[in-house]
Order: C-alpha cells, then sequence, then structure tokens
C-alpha cells in the first residue's frame, strides 16, 4: 500500500453468495479496510492472484464528508452490488458518531445505511440475514480509548460495548438494542447459521469470555443466553489476578455443524458440533500459543496453591509466538487456518516478542465428520521473514469465498 500507518485489518470481497441472480458478478476485487487512517484500499486480483493490483483508494477525507465515519471495520457485499461497512467511530475518534457505510459498486460512497438517529452504541461486526429482515451488529468500544490500550477500567466506564443492535434488513431502522449485561461483555465476532432460514446466531463476547446465542422469539423479539461459559484462570505475574480466554473470533463450517473459537489470551482454539445450537459440545480443543506457555512469567494458580503453565508445540522448530486470533475454514471444513494478531497496540502490549519477531500462520487440521483438531506440522508461514521486515498478520479470505464473507438470501 503507498502509505505507512493504515493498520489494514478487516477484508471482504465485492461480492458473495448473495449476488448469485447476477451472472456478471465475480469474486475479483477485495475490500481492504485501514483501522486507523479510515481508507478503504481496492485490490484487484483477476489477473494474478500472486500478484494483486490497487485498484482504487477511497479516502478518509471523502468518507468523512459525506458520513462523517471514521475507523472503519467489517465489510459485507449486498444481493444488489452494493457494499456495506460498520464504522466504529466519528473524526474524533468517540463512539457515538458510530454507524455503517455504503459503497456502490464500482466504490463510490454513496452515505449512510442506517436511518439518521438509528445508530449504533458501539460498532465492530455485523450480520444480516433477509429471510428474517435482520441485521445484527456487535460491539467493541470507543476508539479514542481501544486504539492507545485496553485499559480495564475504561470497561467500567461504559467506554466498551456490552450490546447487540437489531435491525430492521434493508430499511435501516434500529429495532431493538439487546443488553447483554455483564455476561456478554465486549461481543466482538458475530455470526448467523448460514442456512438463511435459520433465526439463530453467536457472538463471542471477549472480556467476559462467553458464546452467546441469539434467537428471535415467537413475538417476533429477539433474545440471547449464554451458551458456551469460558472461566477465567486465577493467575500470577499478570496485570490482573483473573485472566480471561479473551475469544476474539469466531466461525461457522458452511454445514452449520461446528463452531470455532479461538482465545487469544488463553491460547486454545475450540471446536464445538452445534447441531443443537442450544446445547454446543466441545469436540476439539488445540493449544497453539497463548501467555501461560511453559516459559512465561505468567502461572495458574491451582485451588491447592501450586501452579502450572501449558505446553505448546513447535512447528517445523519454530516457536509459536502470540495466541490464535483471527481464523478461516476452508469449504469443505477440514483445514481451519489461524493468524495470531489482533491489533498492533495490543500487540505490543500482551505480545511484544510477536511483534518484534513477527507473527505466523498455522493450519489446524479438522476431523468434519466427528470433531477434533491437530496442527499440521508441513505448514507454517512466518510473517516475521517478510522483505520489508517482521509483519502482524490478520485476517484471511480464500478467492472462492469463506465462511465468514458469504451470506445467503
Amino acid at each position: 500500500m503507498p502509505y505507512i500507518g493504515d493498520e489494514l485489518h478487516h477484508s471482504g470481497w465485492n461480492v458473495c453468495s448473495s449476488c448469485h441472480s447476477d451472472p456478471l458478478a465475480s469474486r475479483r476485487f477485495l475490500i481492504m479496510l485501514s483501522l486507523m487512517s479510515s481508507r478503504i484500499y481496492v485490490v484487484d486480483t483477476e489477473r494474478d492472484p500472486r500478484a494483486p493490483t490497487l485498484h482504487k483508494v477511497v479516502e478518509p477525507e471523502h468518507i468523512i464528508e459525506k458520513t462523517g465515519l471514521t475507523y472503519p471495520h467489517t465489510p459485507h457485499c449486498l444481493a444488489n452490488g452494493d457494499i456495506m461497512v460498520s464504522f466504529l467511530g466519528d473524526k474524533d475518534g468517540n463512539a457515538k458518531g458510530c454507524g455503517f457505510l455504503l459503497l456502490d459498486s464500482d466504490f463510490n460512497v454513496k452515505g449512510r445505511w442506517e436511518k439518521p438517529g438509528h445508530s449504533p452504541l458501539f460498532g465492530y461486526d455485523f450480520w444480516y440475514q433477509p429471510r428474517h429482515k435482520t441485521m445484527i451488529s456487535s460491539s467493541l468500544g470507543a476508539p479514542c480509548v481501544f486504539t492507545e490500550d485496553f485499559n480495564i477500567h475504561h470497561v467500567a466506564e461504559g467506554l466498551y460495548g456490552r450490546h447487540l443492535h437489531i435491525y430492521k434488513w434493508p430499511e435501516g431502522e434500529l429495532k431493538q438494542i439487546m443488553d447483554l449485561g455483564d455476561t456478554g461483555l465486549v461481543p466482538l465476532g458475530l455470526k448467523f447459521l448460514h442456512d438463511p432460514d435459520k433465526d439463530t446466531g453467536f457472538v463471542g463476547c471477549a472480556l467476559s469470555s462467553n458464546m452467546i446465542r441469539f434467537f428471535k422469539n415467537p413475538d417476533g423479539l429477539w433474545d440471547h443466553e449464554v451458551s458456551i461459559w469460558e472461566e477465567p484462570l486465577k493467575v500470577r505475574n499478570w496485570i490482573l489476578p483473573e485472566m480471561p480466554a479473551l475469544i476474539t473470533e469466531i466461525v461457522i463450517s458452511l454445514d452449520d455443524r461446528f463452531l470455532y473459537l479461538s482465545n487469544w489470551f488463553h491460547g486454545d482454539v475450540r471446536q464445538y458440533n452445534i447441531e443443537d445450537p442450544a446445547n454446543p459440545r466441545l469436540t476439539g480443543q488445540i493449544r497453539v500459543g497463548g501467555l501461560i506457555r511453559k516459559g512465561s512469567p505468567v502461572v495458574v494458580e491451582a485451588e491447592d496453591g501450586s501452579t502450572y503453565q501449558f505446553d505448546v508445540p513447535e512447528v517445523q522448530g519454530n516457536q509459536l509466538r502470540g495466541g490464535p486470533q483471527m481464523i478461516q475454514l476452508s469449504l469443505d471444513g477440514r483445514r481451519l487456518y489461524v493468524t495470531n494478531s489482533v491489533f498492533s497496540n495490543w500487540d505490543r502490549k500482551f505480545y511484544p516478542e510477536m511483534v518484534e519477531k513477527g507473527s505466523h500462520m498455522l493450519q489446524i487440521d479438522v476431523n468434519a465428520e466427528e470433531g477434533g483438531l491437530a496442527i499440521n506440522p508441513d505448514f507454517f508461514i512466518d510473517f516475521g521473514a517478510e522483505p520489508e521486515g517482521p509483519s502482524l498478520a490478520h485476517e484471511i479470505r480464500y478467492p472462492g469465498g469463506d465462511c465468514t464473507s458469504d451470506i445467503w438470501v
């Protein structure tokens, strides 16, 4: 990219399965969002996927002038060819200015999607389910806070979210705000089941380390319940006496059988069978990093007063740095790819060695029939070996579409 300091974060394709009615639509362009500069890059992958070219840059001044939005996070394509992007704040980094941007198929700014006065309390991820005429978005926090540092006291001060926002689709009318309470602090990755007839989905709440299921009641209102609870660990030599798992991302297999989550602090990736969405079953767990690995100053304190740490394997002689963060599942459900950078300032605070030496990508082989996870020993990408120096890898996309970008209508 031509600029330094963009902090390329999330990305998405210009079209997905929702555009099936257009025979000319193709996944040609990647929409690359810059969390810190608020630029939107459009990258052309058609000629040579190994050598993508920069097609267009949507400058932040143009976005702010037409919408007042800054800090873009999640893009999704729409069935009419437009692209919708969630933004986390206003020009001053206040969450009260967050909302949703629409780009047309030529990547021109159309304006805001939500109706005036219907902005969410906080912004982050979103997913729409057209057959239920609903879009739901999650809540991170105020950009002026989380882009500087993570301070636990800011949560109590109301600068981080604990809400889901339910919109009427496609009109953009905010119909309901669901307060998740203390069991839903900082809800991040949000996914509906892929089946477009289903009225249920999941959101991973980072700080409270819960997986919350949301669903529609017979009266048409949406409700929620905690479906997976991950207990914090009592630790020594850390910033707090207890360490949350910190669920930072989730992905659901295309057949809606399995849900995967990553725990950035605890360092494990988990697989749950969700064929009964109200009763997830743990079917796979693998440790690929984290803050409590052997050799770390942080130790877990057991009930009897003893301490322990976790074994973390090496891959091709490489010690795994950081914790598992972004995850992406192959279309056949058999390969789960994992990167480990959340956001550069947070990386520096919690995993300084990863920032110094670069992050990496792993492949986890999946038993897609019965469940189970295993590290592929033949796959390791070291982003510390980049020509311009160590890099921090974040989101993963497939040219043929993937489990977190495709929405069926």
